[in-house]
């Protein structure tokens, strides 16, 4: 039986925490123990923020252990995965001590605050032995699965081009801090960066325009188009100033040389050009749920995390500084090393 310890009861946090509970209920010999959260009295008894709704909106913790200090949970409990749902510039520090403890670490996105941490983390994991995976949950979301199979088994032939939209309400709280977060372009958008990195592999170059709209935020609006040597036309937007009652929406539409897929609502719609469109059968499971599956399974069959290394977690983020070199510049044409 592994032994979870939960560090974060933010969206996310909880978000992790909804689905932990679902692996056990379903048979999966984990258990999560322990949660830790420097506010946890408080957030014990609220709500929190979020694009996606969790499973509740207060949570009844007692039948876990309950900690405000890491330290405190890690001398007290015997733990085989601590689950980092934390803000992003503590990602790095926290998971190469863990993994030089022994612990398996499931880290949310995006890897770190730079690229350079992320290799560390990365590199921490070879050598330790110990398991690390990001949470960049677009790779286990069914839509994109079914996108990534078109792509890769070419059904439809080559892509041609695509366009790929993520975009909500404002967050709350640290992420507006662009020192902490680093913004929309490395909290929101780095979504759709790696899921073109996944999908095609990194591009060549980048050419970004973007703008910030709040104080101390950085980038909070961002239109990035990407290079590669086939010449397919590839665009990712993002988007995290549409308040009012606009919700939350991630999209894409990627054209292919025989067809096309559209992905908007919770629905791929499928178009081939030699047959009638059609609706695709996709599982109902979040990505959310789907990777933390894979990732404890990885740790009872001992196998090697393929889907998402913290290595290529790592080059996504690299991508996005390339990004915001090129914003920087007003959309100067920025090479990906």
């Amino acid at each position: 039986m592994l032994k979870i310890g939960l560090v974060g009861f933010g969206f996310m946090g909880r978000m992790h925490f909804d689905n932990y509970v679902r692996l056990q209920q379903e048979g999966v010999p984990i258990e999560l123990v322990a949660i830790c959260d420097i506010r946890i009295e408080e957030l014990k008894n609220g709500s929190t923020w979020g694009n996606i709704a969790t499973e509740q909106s207060v949570y009844d913790l007692t039948p876990y252990r309950l900690y405000d200090n890491i330290d405190d949970m890690l001398a007290n409990e015997e733990l085989d995965i601590v689950d980092l749902a934390l803000p992003t510039p503590i990602h790095a520090d926290y998971s190469c001590r863990l993994l030089e403890e022994g612990k398996h670490v499931f880290c949310e996105k995006p890897i770190a605050l730079t690229s350079a941490e992320g290799y560390r983390m990365a590199e921490t994991a070879r050598l330790t032995g110990n398991k690390l995976m990001i949470g960049q949950c677009l790779r286990f979301w069914p839509a994109y699965e079914l996108l990534k199979e078109c792509v890769e088994d070419k059904r439809f032939g080559e892509v041609v081009s695509g366009n790929f939209f993520r975009g909500g309400a404002s967050p709350q709280g640290w992420f507006m801090d662009g020192e902490q977060s680093g913004g929309c372009m490395v909290d929101m958008h780095v979504h759709d960066t790696d899921v073109i990195h996944w999908l095609f592999g990194p591009p060549t170059h980048v050419s970004t325009l973007a703008r910030n709209n709040v104080p101390k935020s950085a980038y909070d609006t961002v239109s990035t188009n990407y290079a590669y040597p086939d010449g397919k036309v590839i665009n990712a937007q993002a988007d995290w100033t549409l308040q009012g009652d606009f919700g939350f929406s991630m999209t894409y539409r990627v054209n292919f040389e025989k067809g096309n897929l559209v992905f908007n609502g919770d629905t791929v719609k499928v178009n081939p050009e030699d047959a009638a469109g059609f609706v695709a059968d996709l599982p109902d499971d979040r990505g959310y749920y789907r990777e933390l599956r894979y990732f404890v399974e990885s740790i009872i069959n001992d196998t090697e995390i393929t889907i998402c290394t913290p290595e290529s977690a790592a080059k996504s983020l690299e991508i996005i500084e390339a990004e915001i070199k090129s914003a920087d510049n007003k959309g100067m044409l920025q090479p990906i090393a």
